[in-house]
C-alpha cells in the first residue's frame, strides 16, 4: 500500500506554516518505511493532483481553522475529513484548496479510500519562519499520530 504524507504551507509565515515542519519532523523516520512518501506541498498547487491519485493512502498535515485552541489538532478520517473540507472550503489559507485537489482526484476516479486530515490549528499567521511555541508543541503528538495511523493502515492491508 503506496501512503503519500503530504505536508502543506508556506514556512515564511510563522503557523501557517506548520505542515512542513511535522513532515520534517517525520522524515528522519519515516523516510525509510516501505512504500511511504513524504511530500512538501507548500502553499498547494494543481501539481499536487498527481501524486495524491497515484497513491493508496493519503495524510494530509496542515494549519487549519478548526474550533479548538491554538495548538491543538485534530485527526479528521476518511468522511470526517471529506466532511471538513466541504463545510470549510476557507478553512485553510491557501488559495487553492484541498477541497478543489479533492475535486480533481474525484473526477480523475482516484480519492483514496484511506485519507485522513491532521489539522493544528495556527495562533499566529505573519512573518517568520519557527512556529510559535504553542503550535510548535504539537508537533511531537501529531508526528505520533501520523505514525501510528500508517501503521494501523500497514497492518489492515
Amino acid at each position: 500500500m503506496k501512503t503519500l504524507v503530504l505536508g502543506i504551507g508556506n514556512i515564511l509565515l510563522t503557523d501557517e506554516g506548520i505542515g512542513i515542519h511535522v513532515l520534517q519532523a517525520l522524515e528522519p523516520e519515516l523516510a525509510n518505511w516501505p512504500d511511504v512518501t513524504l511530500l512538501d506541498g507548500g502553499t498547494l498547487s494543481f501539481t499536487l493532483a498527481g501524486p495524491i491519485e497515484d497513491t493508496d493512502a493519503l495524510i494530509v498535515v496542515d494549519a487549519a481553522n478548526i474550533k479548538t485552541k491554538p495548538g491543538e489538532w485534530a485527526l479528521l478520517k476518511g468522511e470526517e475529513m471529506d466532511a471538513f473540507l466541504m463545510g470549510n472550503r476557507k478553512s485553510t489559507v491557501h488559495e487553492v484548496g484541498l477541497t478543489d485537489l479533492r475535486v480533481i482526484a474525484i473526477l480523475a476516479g482516484h480519492w483514496p479510500e484511506k485519507r485522513a486530515m491532521l489539522a493544528i490549528r495556527p495562533d499566529v499567521v505573519d512573518w517568520g519562519e519557527l512556529p510559535t511555541p504553542v503550535v510548535a508543541a504539537a508537533i511531537p503528538p501529531a508526528c505520533a499520530a501520523i505514525r501510528g495511523l500508517i501503521r494501523e493502515w500497514q497492518h489492515e492491508a
